[in-house]
């Protein structure tokens, strides 16, 4: 069974990419192991910390993942802070990371109609610029997001059956 760990791009417990990844947990059911990073527990990106704890178990969790699956939100047309702070931290070293190589897919969500895909866009260069193995399915963009979570999970039937189908090809690469 491949194992998948989900890294949401938001650290508010109520936010519409934390409710994404509960909502793809869900939908992928007994299909994968999954795992959720917390991006929030890692420190700023400084090259001279080479021995902190938060930063080599999130490490950890990226190596130990056949796949890893993306859900940012889009801010100011972009990735998250936090996000690529943690990207950085598990980029290093250069070119030789546990990202290299490493399957990757993107979703994104916005509380507008673009539902993020210019984050998304933004994220898939980062990850291209790191050597990881980015999926390249239909993207996968929750338009109106915020208006789309009850009790903490996104409700969007036609959005979650198209990423099943996409994750579905993106399990299926993974065994």
């Amino acid at each position: 069974m491949p194992k998948l760990l989900f890294v949401p791009g938001s650290l508010r417990g109520a936010s519409a990419s934390r409710a994404t990844v509960r909502a793809l947990i869900a939908m992928i059911g007994a299909r994968a192991q999954c795992d959720t990073a917390d991006v929030g527990a890692l420190p700023h990106y400084n090259a001279d910390v080479t021995d902190n704890a938060a930063v080599a178990a999130f490490v950890a969790q990226v190596d130990a993942a056949d796949g890893v699956v993306f859900v940012t939100p889009e801010y100011n047309y972009s990735v998250p802070g936090v996000l690529k702070n943690a990207i950085d931290w598990a980029s290093r070293p250069a070119f030789a990371s546990v990202f290299a190589g490493k399957p990757c897919a993107v979703v994104s969500v916005s509380g507008g109609a673009t539902g993020g895909v210019r984050a998304q866009g933004h994220l898939k260069y980062i990850l291209n610029g790191m050597l990881a193995d980015v999926w390249p399915c239909k993207e996968i963009a929750v338009t109106m997001a915020n208006t789309k979570v009850e009790d903490g999970v996104l409700k969007d039937e036609p959005t979650l059956a198209f990423a099943e189908e996409q994750l579905a090809g993106f399990l299926a690469r993974l065994t």
